[in-house]
């Protein structure tokens, strides 16, 4: 019997590979919500129109939930986001889909990396959760009390900095540094690590893949073992030192010494720089392609971030990535994709 799999999320990094990996996967069949395009459009922020929405999905026996709604503050993040799930869920049992188990995604704010260091490694089930408000849990918990009233399973997949080739996402780091890489070649400047040298020497750091994410959510939805547990899913630890002069190596970049600076109160300046090189990209707008922000926090972190995987392993799932050709590969993608420009040297 066919899957039919809802990626709710489907425009953005981890839907899209999601998307991909279940039409060359047999068995399965995609259906793609998002609010602007797809198979299903709907704004999960109004429970009414999703209900409306979701009349073609009345097949549905899969969910996979990669949405998020930013919000202005964690307390507002958490509840807008736990509404939009709580909208999307309400409105399949509503059309009476059959769902039979619902992948969701968490990050390392589930461990509290948005407050400050925490001690490494991260372990599912024995770090204390951090203070304060946090969407992760209030969305845990919401599919915790559907199981509990017979509702569909679960599975929590928990990634990193997830490296992929979906467009305008503003926490896609793979499109930050093939845009910072590109601005630096076509302005004649050396490929420098824009953050400390503490975070470039020392700490170590982590990725996803967002494919490999992909196969490991198709696991997570249908193996026994999976359901009811929540898994980190990440790439083996690097520094930036390493990631930095192999993407170097491989682009043909000079590479300077760091220079810690904000990329979003200076990189705006390179807008001219970036018009010339972009009038055949889909989104030619500097700002609406890089999320310079997201670089900042990432090359700002001066501690470990480290997700142990002993667990998912245990589980049965066990593919790993080089988060170096992770990396690299999804520049590339974007660059054939023309969501970012290729790389040309002066």
């Amino acid at each position: 019997m066919t899957k039919i799999a809802l990626v709710a999320g489907a425009g953005g990094i981890i839907g899209k590979a999601l998307l991909e990996e279940i039409a060359r996967t047999p068995g399965w069949q995609g259906l793609a919500l998002s609010r602007r395009e797809g198979d299903i459009v709907a704004d999960l922020n109004n429970a009414e129109a999703t209900r409306t929405a979701l009349a073609g999905a009345r097949n549905v026996t899969h969910v996979f939930y990669a949405a998020y709604g930013p919000g202005g503050g964690l307390a507002e993040e958490d509840k807008r986001n736990s509404a939009m799930m709580r909208n999307l869920l309400d409105g399949l049992k509503a059309v009476g889909a059959p769902v039979e188990r619902v992948v969701l995604y968490q990050g390392a704010k589930v461990y509290g990396v948005h407050l400050g260091p925490v001690t490494t490694p991260f372990y599912e089930d024995e770090n204390p959760r951090p203070i304060g408000p946090n969407f992760y849990f209030t969305q845990e918990r919401e599919l915790q009390r559907r199981r509990a009233a017979g509702g569909p399973d679960w599975s929590i997949l928990r990634p990193d900095v997830v490296v992929g080739d979906a467009a305008g996402n503003a926490m896609n780091i793979a499109t930050v540094i093939g845009a910072y890489a590109a601005l630096s070649a076509a302005d004649g400047a050396a490929f420098r690590f824009p953050g400390s040298r503490l975070t470039y020497d020392d700490c170590l750091a982590q990725v996803t893949d967002a494919h490999a994410l992909a196969r490991a959510s198709l696991w997570a939805a249908t193996a026994k073992q999976a359901a009811g547990q929540a898994f980190n899913y990440v790439h083996p630890p690097f520094r930036w030192r390493r990631m930095w002069e192999k993407v170097a190596e491989h682009f043909r970049l000079g590479v300077g010494e760091p220079i810690p600076f904000s990329l979003a109160t200076h990189m705006p300046a390179l807008e001219p720089v970036w018009k010339a090189m972009a009038s055949d990209l889909v989104e030619p707008d500097l700002t609406r392609t890089v999320g310079w922000g997201f670089g900042d926090f990432i090359f700002g972190t001066e501690a470990d971030v480290i997700s142990d995987m002993t667990k998912i392993r245990l589980a049965g799932f066990s593919e790993d990535v080089d988060p170096v050709n992770a990396m690299i590969r999804a520049i590339e993608r974007q660059q054939a994709g023309r969501l970012i420009p290729f790389i040309e040297h002066r």
